[in-house]
């Protein structure tokens, strides 16, 4: 059963990495928000509100009736079947769209409003509670805020690289996306990684070498999809 603590290290990296996004994103402007991503076909500015609205995807869900019982991890809700090309061109295009309805000032003050309210609602639920995703698979509260500091994490990658900044990943943040991407396992020494390398490589935000493929492989890492 989920407890108290382990649902509070997952908030802490939920809300350091939020912190940290948000001031970086209180230093751009109109110009910045219109850059392109490697995200395609997205701008710095779509993918934010991509961002905003998963960040904040919580709250209508704990607001909503909770599923008996848990059927999927936070590993299985990044499975490739879930993300079809119909689902993924509904979600870029909410993308584009909710970056079109708001104003750049806003959509970073929207952002920090709405992982705040994903917070609060998550402080207010039991560590047990059972949530219902997009998806339509039911999920333990602490799994799914797991696959809310991927979003986050990996997607504060993505805006690094198209504003110029230097990656980052806050350390507890870090430590959850790494913890799923290896399913636990430690990183093979021969591979010489940190975690921020690690959670590039294994995301596909940094390409591998052969050799590198190969000790993945035999690690019994996992292939994640990562349309959240």
């Amino acid at each position: 059963m989920p407890t108290i603590e382990a649902i509070g290290s997952v908030r802490t990296a939920f809300r350091d990495e939020c912190e940290r996004l948000g001031e970086v994103l209180r230093g751009v402007d109109e110009t910045d928000l219109d850059r392109p991503t490697a995200c395609r076909p997205w701008t710095v500015g779509e993918l934010l509100a991509h961002v905003r609205s998963g960040a904040g995807r919580l709250v209508d869900m704990l607001a909503a009736p909770a599923p008996p019982r848990a059927r999927v991890d936070a590993a299985g809700y990044f499975g490739a079947a879930k993300f079809t090309a119909p689902v993924d061109a509904a979600r870029v295009a909410a993308g584009r769209r909710e970056a079109r309805e708001t104003d750049g000032p806003a959509l970073v003050a929207d952002f920090d409003r709405a992982w705040r309210a994903a917070l609060h609602a998550v402080d207010a639920a039991p560590p047990d509670r059972v949530v219902r995703t997009r998806h339509g698979d039911a999920m333990e509260l602490g799994e799914f805020l797991r696959t809310r500091v991927v979003e986050v994490g990996v997607h504060g990658l993505d805006l690094a690289a198209a504003l110029g900044r230097r990656p980052w990943l806050t350390p507890a943040a870090a430590e959850v996306v790494a913890d799923l991407l290896t399913g636990g396992r430690p990183v093979p020494p021969a591979l010489g990684w940190d975690r921020l390398a690690l959670i590039r490589k294994a995301t596909g935000r940094a390409a591998l070498t052969d050799r590198e493929r190969a000790v993945v492989d035999a690690a019994g890492f996992r292939r994640l999809s990562f349309g959240a």
